[in-house]
């Protein structure tokens, strides 16, 4: 186990003395020797991280969902994987209390676009004419995201195609605590499937340029705040919302 999830999975239970923390840092496979330095390091990659005089806990276990900053993400890559594909265009919303407060959309720079890419996507070579590069684009969203929970649909997609990206590029990792819209769909909304597409449409959210980063972003977004209107009152904080989209209770929502 890498040392940041032992680091996680002890935050999860509670606050720790910067002492404990430290112990954890200097028994683990760190980056830097030095605690201070790979403490800032955890903060850069998004680890919500909050110390107070002579303890350290994680931020969205007392910040209540109204409070908390969500980003939601998608992408669109050239292949499933890093090693034999890289991202064409990365799209994101922030929400917070229930609403939209910043958006990021980039098209990226590159080589080549297979076929069946363009047909399902609608990005041809000539549209990423004058894009930035991959770097400058990864920079750019990792500073945009902060330590918000990264929420996608279909989390395990986009979250470890962006993380490994930034690692092959020297730029870290992601850390951040997530969230997946299709997990927490299943809990909050009765319905036969649970693709984008379907849920769009089931919910009369009417939004052109599917498969496309910024439009999907935005699609997924809006489902968010669906089922955020459906979660129960005993689901309160950031923590309790992660939690509870992990759970195996199905259609739990409130009733009003």
């Amino acid at each position: 186990m890498k040392y940041q999830n032992k680091l996680i999975n002890k935050l999860l239970k509670g606050s720790l003395t910067l002492k404990q923390f430290d112990e954890i840092l200097l028994n683990g496979d760190t980056f830097f020797e030095s605690v201070e330095l790979e403490r800032e390091l955890l903060i850069s990659n998004g680890m919500p991280l909050y110390f107070d005089e002579e303890k350290v806990s994680l931020k969205t276990l007392n910040t209540k969902i109204e409070d908390q900053s969500f980003c939601i993400v998608d992408i669109e890559t050239t292949a499933g994987k890093v090693t034999s594909g890289q991202i064409i265009e990365i799209g994101a919303v922030k929400i917070k209390n229930g609403q939209i407060i910043e958006k990021y959309e980039s098209l990226v720079s590159a080589y080549d676009i297979p076929s069946k890419v363009q047909d399902i996507t609608g990005i041809t070579p000539g549209m990423l004419i004058g894009a930035p590069n991959i770097q400058t684009v990864l920079e750019e969203f990792k500073i945009f995201l902060e330590d918000d929970i990264f929420v996608a649909h279909a989390i395990s997609f986009d979250y470890k195609f962006i993380s490994d990206s930034l690692e092959k590029y020297n730029l870290g990792t992601l850390l951040n605590r997530n969230l997946c819209t299709i997990d927490l769909s299943r809990k909050l909304i009765e319905a036969e499937r649970y693709g984008l597409q379907y849920l769009k449409e089931q919910l009369n959210i009417d939004l052109e340029g599917h498969h496309r980063a910024y439009s999907d972003a935005l699609s997924t977004a809006k489902i968010f705040l669906e089922c955020l209107k459906r979660v129960p009152d005993d689901v309160v904080t950031s923590e309790d919302l992660i939690r509870f989209s992990k759970s195996n209770n199905k259609n739990r929502s409130k009733r009003n």
